[in-house]
């Protein structure tokens, strides 16, 4: 399988939570040439999710909803949020058929986690060959994408990543902990559709005295480059 030339994923978070200014970011950085922006389903009021969204797609960017949850009302409710602050692919949340068809209806992308995902911060258990067996089973029920949390692996990420991308024929995008350049010339050589990155721009991994668009430019022109 050809290997994708993999896009970022902004994530306006840090530890996991929606940063409170995360609105103020992204209007400093909306005219970065970076597409794909989200946010998690916590730490903002929805009304600001919202307004945040449709920022978002005022500027022509792809918007996502991730979701660190894992019993199907959680989820449910999830789906809902996502449907209501209008974000066009929800990330996260354990498999649930109910919330693949609720999504379904409303034209919304899903991108469930694959594997046995749990605890917070999350950690992903499973064989490599159960996390693929997992993907494969999923896409026979029309899921198309998925989210994994490759190096919250148990044993070894990188790894999981690998064979997981080379066997999977899907929009797989690596959530977490691409925190450095070293690690984004290893998404480059893995090739998944995407990868997220939200906490390493806002502790400032690659320009150190910089700003969070300093960061962000460093990462976008890095990629750009490659």
């Amino acid at each position: 399988m050809a290997k994708n030339r993999p896009y970022l994923i902004v994530m306006l978070t840090h530890n996991d939570v929606t940063v409170p200014d995360a609105y103020e970011i992204f209007d400093a950085c909306k005219d970065l040439d970076v597409q794909h922006w989200g946010f998690k389903n916590v730490g903002l009021p929805k009304d600001q999710m919202k307004r945040l969204v449709q920022a978002m797609k005022d500027a022509g960017k792809t918007t996502f909803l991730e979701v660190v949850t894992y019993d199907e009302a959680s989820c449910m409710d999830a789906a809902k949020t996502a449907i209501d602050c209008g974000f066009d692919t929800l990330m996260g949340t354990v498999y649930y058929e109910s919330v693949h068809t609720y999504l379904k209806e409303h034209n919304m992308e899903y991108s469930p986690f694959v594997g046995k995902v749990s605890g917070s911060p999350s950690i992903l258990e499973g064989t490599n060959e159960e996390i693929i067996q997992n993907a494969k089973d999923l896409m026979a029920k029309g899921i198309t994408a998925f989210d994994i949390l490759a190096y919250r692996h148990v044993v070894d990420g990188e790894k999981l990543a690998r064979e997981f991308c080379a066997a999977i024929d899907a929009k797989v995008t690596i959530a977490g902990s691409i925190s450095s350049f070293e690690r984004i010339d290893t998404m480059f050589d893995i090739g998944p559709w995407a990868f997220t990155m939200g906490s390493a721009l806002f502790t400032k991994n690659f320009v150190p005295d910089g700003s969070f668009r300093d960061n962000l430019s460093a990462v976008a022109e890095y990629m750009k480059q490659k």
